[in-house]
């Protein structure tokens, strides 16, 4: 079996890490420490900044080639700059200083548009004008590259998960969960992958 048959449809990946990072902003609150505020803030942006990588270079070239008329494809990257810009601010921000809970929101205001706008124009329109093989075909190859993404940060993303959700057994249970077939999927099969650099 192949890793385009194990794989989801891009779209479904994409949804997939849409809520897994709404699940962790849900887990952010100005009543927490600064640890598990830090642990949390960074979840978030490192869940986004590969996701948004992912769709860069994956998602949306092929995108913009089938359907360069839909506006939100022009705005989408611009968007996803802007939010880099806010993600710089909050990882150089304390999970003490007050800025960090308003950096947090206007971060999450700005996905949760982001969102809305992928997810009711063009996510449907990719699974209307690409079909199915198509969208499985690009999901194995966003897999791939995700574990190339991952692979380096894998220790940090697990550690940060658990301080993120110390207080949320169900959502740290899923996140240990998520971490174990992370480090299954990404250990090297016996002569079949060459060490990947490190991409920093």
């Amino acid at each position: 079996m192949n890793l385009k048959q194990l794989s989801p449809s891009i779209t479904d990946m994409i949804r997939f890490d849409h809520s897994h990072v709404m699940v962790t902003f849900h887990q952010y609150s100005k009543d927490k420490s600064p640890t598990v505020k830090k642990a949390l803030a960074d979840t978030i942006c490192d869940g986004l900044e590969i996701h948004a990588t992912l769709e860069e270079e994956i998602f949306y070239p092929v995108m913009r080639r089938r359907d360069g008329s839909e506006p939100f494809i022009h705005e989408a990257e611009p968007e996803h700059d802007e939010m880099r810009r806010l993600i710089a601010e909050l990882r150089a921000t304390s999970g003490s200083d007050p800025r960090h809970d308003d950096l947090v929101m206007e971060l999450m205001r700005d996905v949760m548009h982001h969102v809305a706008e992928e997810e009711t124009k063009l996510l449907p329109d990719a699974e209307a004008i690409l079909g199915k093989q198509r969208l499985a075909e690009m999901g194995a190859e966003m897999t791939r590259r995700r574990m190339q993404l991952v692979g380096p940060k894998a220790g940090k993303l697990a550690k940060e998960h658990l301080v993120g959700f110390s207080g949320s057994t169900a959502a740290m249970v899923v996140g240990v969960a998520g971490a174990l077939l992370a480090a299954f999927a990404l250990k090297p099969k016996k002569n079949t992958w060459k060490t990947q650099p490190a991409n920093t």
